[in-house]
């Protein structure tokens, strides 16, 4: 079957162009419901995508032309309507909004001011202060958590003791290696000096001594008796 408007395949370009379609009534009915079910279904799976992906609170409503009702909402649709009701009222009376916006940080200043209220208060206990107010169940609490805290803090103080030994042992091998090549420094130095004044020494003698020198034909005077 082949079609007045479209152009063969060339090998080099694969793509196919969709011409754009004219916005407008369809008027043959079998176009227009085949139409609206394609269209339907993209749209019912765009909005279930922006939901996902976006985390969007999304209702959507279709009425089709013959009154059938589709419909999509990841919360609620009547949830989503009520919500949007109450959006478009809180817009239209901006005075209503600036009154909520406060209400909202006062009712965090008030929070805050109650945690700090209890740290505070923690704190003295901690530090054995203000305990006449605090029952027999609250103190034995505040004695487990002292107990635990002080727990730790002596873990740490041990596992710092500790460390500061290790380094002590380390740097007392350290000094004696080094006093035991400074002692074999010291006596390769003295060998050397006792070595070089060995020579010295006697080099001095040598130069003391005279030298004898005899010749073939001489005679000591002292070997020769008086009446020779």
């Amino acid at each position: 079957m082949e079609f007045p408007n479209q152009e063969p395949e060339s090998s080099s370009n694969k793509k196919t162009v969709r011409g754009k379609i004219e916005i407008k009534r369809i008027e043959n009915t079998t176009n227009r419901q085949v139409t609206f079910c394609k269209r339907r279904n993209g749209l019912l799976k765009k909005a279930y995508e922006l939901s996902v992906l976006c985390e969007a609170e999304v209702a959507l409503i279709v009425f089709s032309s013959r009154g059938r009702l589709y419909e999509y909402a990841n919360n609620s649709v009547r949830s989503t309507i009520e919500r949007y009701k109450k959006s478009c009222a809180d817009s239209s009376n901006p005075g209503s909004v600036t009154e909520a916006n406060a209400q909202f940080y006062q009712q965090e200043a008030t929070k805050l001011r109650r945690q700090i209220r209890e740290i505070q208060n923690l704190n003295k206990h901690i530090l054995g202060e203000a305990l006449s107010s605090l029952s027999f169940k609250e103190l034995k609490n505040l004695e487990a958590r002292v107990e635990k805290g002080i727990t730790r803090i002596r873990s740490k103080k041990n596992d710092m003791l500790f460390a500061e030994i290790e380094l002590m042992q380390k740097r007392e091998m350290q000094l004696q290696n080094d006093n035991m090549h400074l002692q074999a420094m010291i006596a390769e130095n003295e060998n050397s000096e006792q070595q070089q004044s060995s020579i010295m020494q006697a080099a001095v003698y040598d130069q003391s001594v005279p030298s004898q020198s005899y010749h073939r034909d001489f005679i000591r005077v002292n070997l020769l008796e008086p009446n020779h």
